[in-house]
């Protein structure tokens, strides 16, 4: 019988079966999956998605529910509020979905040795997972980067020209800025999800004041460990500028004009949904949506 662990408790029960173990508690009978799963999934979901009583609704649903075999799923729940250009709320809302996170795969990788574990993030959530796979693929304690089968990340406002793009090319990056250094050791294993014209991941490459928006977003709930990351940004950033025009074109960015064309900008993405056609959108010849490719990947990782 597969193994399915309610979302919001499994890591929690990976720990609680794991000290009933190391006390000598009963064995478990002949026939019944083993109190580890094969395969532990952390779920992130994205803006607006979750809540503390309905954590496993939304985009990623699709992917994780009613996965074949002896796996257990987990969702993150957290405030998952606001625009990745917005300001401190936004900052706060996704550190503690990495820092939920971060417990729940730390947890799982001490309890259950043999377990093998994946991140998945969709928009906002996705900033979070892939914040988090960078770490661990940089050799954070959290988990060794071995232990990770696999992550995914739709729709990530972190995204690079430089990840794994499942699907067709697509033009600019994430809103917030990339992650510098990369996946390390976990880019072979991190695929990213991006449709053309979703601003979270696909921000125009010439839209300096978009990109200074996503560097203010960063630094609204900074990591003094990140400072030097900030200061590479900002540097980019202006040199952009510079290059583009000088600092007035900057300036000029944020006049009645350009703020008016950025709010219609932002209307017209939300009306285009964009940011919500990932159930839809196929990334391979064979028809596979993103969806459905990473849920193949989910299968395939109980296997190996």
């Amino acid at each position: 019988m597969p193994t399915r662990w309610k979302s919001g408790v499994a890591a929690c029960v990976i720990a609680l079966v794991a000290a009933v173990l190391q006390v000598g508690g009963a064995p478990v009978a002949a026939g019944t999956p083993t109190p580890c799963p094969d395969l532990y999934v952390v779920a992130i979901p994205g803006t607006w998605e979750t809540s503390d009583t309905e954590p496993g609704t939304g985009m990623l649903a699709a992917t994780v529910d009613r996965l074949p075999g002896n796996v257990a799923v987990d969702y993150v729940a957290y405030a998952a509020t606001a625009f990745p250009w917005e300001g401190e709320v936004y900052g706060r809302s996704k550190q503690k979905a990495t820092d939920r996170a971060r417990d729940m795969v730390a947890a799982a990788a001490r309890a259950c040795s043999a377990t093998r574990i994946a991140i998945l993030g969709y928009s906002q959530g996705a900033h979070a997972a892939g914040d988090l796979a960078a770490e661990i693929g940089a050799g954070s304690a959290t988990a060794p980067a071995e232990r990770i089968a696999l992550v995914g990340l739709i729709a990530d406002p972190r995204r690079s020209p430089a990840d794994t793009l499942i699907g067709p090319a697509v033009p600019g990056a994430g809103a917030v800025g990339a992650r510098p250094g990369g996946f390390g050791a976990l880019g072979p294993r991190t695929y990213t999800f991006c449709v053309d014209g979703d601003l979270y991941c696909a921000m125009p490459d010439g839209d300096i004041a978009g990109r200074l928006a996503g560097l203010v977003v960063q630094m609204s709930d900074p990591d003094p460990a990140d400072i030097g990351s900030y200061q590479r940004q900002a540097a980019a950033l202006f040199g952009d500028a510079l290059a583009a025009g000088g600092l007035g074109l900057l300036a000029g960015e944020f006049d009645t004009s350009a703020y008016e064309q950025r709010r219609k900008q932002i209307d017209d993405f939300l009306k285009s949904g964009a940011h919500q056609a990932y159930p839809a959108y196929v990334v391979d010849p064979a028809g596979a949506t993103a969806l459905t490719w990473l849920r193949q990947r989910l299968i395939e990782a109980t296997i190996y």
